[in-house]
């Protein structure tokens, strides 16, 4: 699938990026990452004009809030611009490196990938569990050798956790339970939503959360593509529903937040975080909920790297069979696209 670009998405953690020159590759393009001397995270092309050597990589530098090349000693401010080269006074006006456009929010680092006269920080959605009172989160990254639209199907389906994390998250009634499926057209938003009643509860659930028996299980999910996926979960004893007030304090809630971002067109960042509302301090929970949702994820990375070989190989022509459980992600792929085709160069001048 084609990039979606004009958009935000999630290069890294705040706490990835700090004082040591940083890299990673958004949508088929290398950015240099670094924090000024003040904290603020700058993003640049991670290239240099005069030989293209990469200035993540040493012998380049951190002096100040200036990045001089490994290479041949090109020295860049933090907007980009050269600001001394070798062997002469003059420095060519051309000398300067492409920004981006960064936004630090909710833990995440979000850079915008299009022409910069489009980022708009308004329209970063968000995640504020991550870096919220009331809750605690644990988080991490995987690379992912496949495009990132097959993780996109992969999480508004979760009918595969009963068959794929069986023994962490999945149990017989994920998959046996019908789907809601909305999509907010103008938005561009796609709402999923499976609530069981009457089921049981995951190893992932019970160790955390210290319930023994049956369980109200409802796994809401709010896709904003083409980066953001939020599950928020909602976990309690057989019986026990929001008041009519809608308070909620006799249930567990577990927000599951998921960022997907385009590496190149067949390699993926998949940023995952789960946040909750109970044991706050507990680092036990902390650890067994890194340690069981990574094991997760990493399951999920190995059946979309082994999808990403079977499509690469597969012989032209062959078409996929979908059914009501596909709603949400042949929903996504449509908006996908028309995000996609309104980069075109074609809709662009018809939009002037």
């Amino acid at each position: 699938m084609e990039f979606v670009r004009n958009q935000w998405y999630v290069a890294a953690y705040g706490s990835e990026i700090g004082r040591d020159l940083f890299s990673r590759t958004v949508c088929g393009e290398s950015i240099l990452f670094w924090r000024t001397e003040a904290g603020a995270v700058v993003a640049m092309t991670d290239r240099c004009v005069h030989r293209r050597f990469p200035l993540s990589q040493p012998p380049s530098h951190l002096v100040g809030d200036t990045v001089v090349c490994g290479y041949h000693g090109f020295t860049y401010g933090a907007d980009g611009v050269c600001v001394a080269v070798p062997g002469q006074t003059r420095v060519p006006r051309a000398a300067r490196l492409g920004s981006y456009p960064v936004k630090e929010q909710d833990s995440f680092v979000w850079v915008w990938i299009g022409e910069p006269a489009g980022a708009d920080e308004s329209t970063i959605p968000r995640a504020p569990w991550l870096d919220l009172d009331g809750y605690t989160a644990v988080y991490g990254m995987e690379p992912l050798a496949a495009r990132y639209d097959l993780l996109v199907d992969n999480l508004l389906d979760l009918s595969h956790e009963t068959y794929l994390h069986g023994g962490y998250i999945g149990t017989p009634e994920v998959a046996n339970t019908p789907i809601t499926t909305e999509v907010d057209e103008e938005r561009g938003i796609i709402y999923v939503s499976r609530h069981m009643d009457d089921a049981e509860c995951p190893p992932f659930y019970s160790r955390s959360t210290g319930i023994e028996g049956r369980i109200v299980r409802w796994q809401d999910i709010e896709y904003h593509p083409p980066c953001l996926y939020l599950l928020h979960s909602r976990i309690a004893p057989v019986g026990v529903y929001p008041e009519p007030d809608g308070t909620d304090e006799r249930a567990f809630h577990v927000e599951v937040v998921y960022a997907i971002t385009p590496e190149t067109e067949t390699s993926t960042h998949d940023f995952w975080a789960v946040a909750r509302d109970f044991a706050l301090d507990d680092r036990e929970v902390s650890d067994f909920l890194e340690r069981s949702n990574r094991t997760v994820v990493l399951q999920d990375v190995t059946a979309l790297n082994r999808l990403e070989q079977v499509i690469a190989t597969e012989p032209e022509g062959f078409r996929e069979l979908s059914i009501n459980i596909d709603t949400g992600g042949l929903a996504a792929r449509r908006i996908l696209r028309r995000m996609a085709a309104a980069n075109t160069p074609q809709a662009q001048a018809a939009a002037r």
